[in-house]
């Protein structure tokens, strides 16, 4: 993934963004192949450098983590079509030369990938997974489902390596980015509001 300096982000900020966003693309290389394995999956950051994930036994990307365990989970969203005419304040030139953009946010994280097959650790993932993400109390116990617990493989993914890339107008002024963060507040489109949290935020306020 390119950075510029501008749009680079810290462990911190990226790893709070996946916290937020726990919800990506989880890619396996495997060894001499001709492309990855792609798998979208809901995973767990259950702290800074540990995620905690399952999937179907079937799944294709076993295979894979078995010839290389590193993998990369990507983490994208909070994205916003910037039209050409929001680059160009009111007076300042032709709005029809402004160069449209998209803001969005994204984090790659390389991790050493650990297969769960034991019926225990399996259950230790779906107990965290089902803690953060259910309703206090809403979900029986996963031993409950023990009969299916060999359709499925848990993960433990390391994380080895952080990238993180906010490009929210890093690299134009205050005035261009407030004025854009105007602009977004008006359309009040999909993605709109959290692209310009990002945008405010990143100016400081």
């Amino acid at each position: 993934m390119m950075i510029h300096p501008w749009d680079a982000a810290d462990d911190d900020e990226a790893v709070e963004f996946v916290r937020a966003n726990q919800f990506g693309q989880l890619i396996a290389a495997g060894r001499d192949r001709d492309v990855p394995v792609v798998v979208p999956t809901q995973f767990l950051l259950a702290d800074d450098r540990t995620i905690l994930l399952h999937l179907a036994r079937p799944n294709p990307i076993w295979p894979a983590v078995a010839e290389n365990p590193a993998v990369l989970l990507s983490v994208a969203g909070d994205w916003s079509y910037v039209p050409g005419a929001w680059k160009v304040l009111p007076g300042e030139g032709d709005p029809r030369l402004g160069v449209p953009t998209t803001y969005y946010a994204a984090v790659q994280l390389v991790c050493h990938a650990e297969v769960v097959t034991d019926a225990e650790g399996k259950l230790d993932i779906l107990r965290a997974q089902l803690a953060a993400l259910e309703p206090e109390g809403a979900p029986a116990d996963p031993a409950e489902h023990a009969r299916r617990l060999p359709g499925i493989l848990g993960l433990r993914l390391t994380v080895r390596k952080i990238a993180g890339k906010f490009k929210y107008g890093g690299n134009v002024d205050e005035a261009h980015r407030r004025y854009v963060a105007d602009r977004l507040a008006e359309r009040g489109g999909p993605g709109d509001a959290a692209a310009r949290r990002h945008l405010l935020r990143r100016l400081g306020g």
